[in-house]
């Protein structure tokens, strides 16, 4: 059932052919929005195309200029974009030393710089408008680091989380929010992905980790269709957010939205773990400090 609704926004969406990206699109649409699918492959996303969703091929490590090209395009089916979902991007399995700088470097390309391209392509366009709204979708991973295996995607979601942060407070000015979303495990297609994209080369195995590598790859597989995330539910928490409804109604916006009581669980745990940190060595920490009246705190 599709809500009437008489001042829909207009959604970008990214990777949208599975998980939440798909769920967010069928969400926006039920509640009266338009929304811009887009995924790599156009025939994936195709069947999504109606009165109110356009379809677009995008892959977000296409560069400044390709994507700058695509947002004109997006601008122009309906003369606005209100909110850019950025949830393109993939988790690549492994060991940070047989990964390399080019594993990272594949890593980052999607989760990192391609949002940093995505939204400076639309920015012009919200911030001449004085409206918008930016939806970067992280991981749990970005504070679940100590994991073999995932190094480089858990380094790629810290980076974006931070960006993000940095971001939130540039655009407020511009009446531009961001909302960063940091869900745990949900039931999606990732686990499968995650086997077709090893940052490893070939040959670039190190037999000291290969206890290592066969314990994170059965960890993972037993993990799939087990994880205790509804991605459905997950795109209504984000609908709500974004449009001020449901358990979000009458509440400020907020910067972090953590999805899933195990997201939630570690980022206590790690909170935790670092105010134990402190405790433990507050006297080093704070023997470097000058012991005068004219010290300047820095940014």
């Amino acid at each position: 059932m599709v809500t009437l609704n008489l001042n829909p926004k207009v959604w970008f969406i990214t990777g949208t052919s599975s998980g939440f990206g798909l769920h967010l699109v069928q969400t926006a649409l039920a509640r009266g929005d338009r929304v811009i699918a887009t995924a790599r492959s156009l025939p994936a996303i195709r069947y999504l195309e109606s009165p109110n969703c356009r379809v677009l091929q995008l892959d977000v490590t296409s560069g400044p200029e390709v994507l700058q090209q695509k947002a004109q395009e997006a601008v122009n089916f309906w003369g606005k974009v209100d909110v850019l979902v950025n949830n393109a991007g993939f988790a690549g399995l492994g060991i940070c030393e047989e990964a390399k700088t080019s594993g990272f470097l594949k890593q980052f390309s999607a989760n990192f710089f391609g949002v940093i391209d995505l939204n400076n392509a639309f920015l012009p366009h919200m911030r001449n408008r004085k409206s918008g709204t930016i939806v970067i979708v992280g991981s749990r991973h970005a504070w679940k680091t100590q994991h073999p295996m995932t190094g480089a995607y858990s380094a790629s979601k810290a980076a974006v989380h931070a960006y993000g942060e940095g971001l939130s407070t540039e655009l407020a000015p511009f009446n531009i929010r961001v909302l960063l979303v940091q869900p745990g495990a949900h039931r999606t297609a990732g686990i499968p992905n995650m086997f077709k994209n090893s940052l490893a080369g070939d040959g670039d195995a190190i037999r000291d980790y290969d206890g290592m590598r066969t314990l994170g790859n059965a960890r993972f597989r037993a993990q799939e269709g087990k994880q205790g995330g509804d991605a459905v539910k997950a795109a209504e928490a984000i609908a709500d957010v974004v449009r001020g409804e449901g358990r979000a109604a009458g509440r400020p916006f907020p910067l972090w939205l953590v999805l899933g009581k195990d997201a939630e669980d570690d980022l206590r745990a790690n909170l935790k773990q670092r105010l134990q940190n402190l405790d433990e060595w507050q006297d080093v920490t704070r023997s470097t400090t000058i012991e005068t009246q004219d010290s300047i705190v820095l940014i």
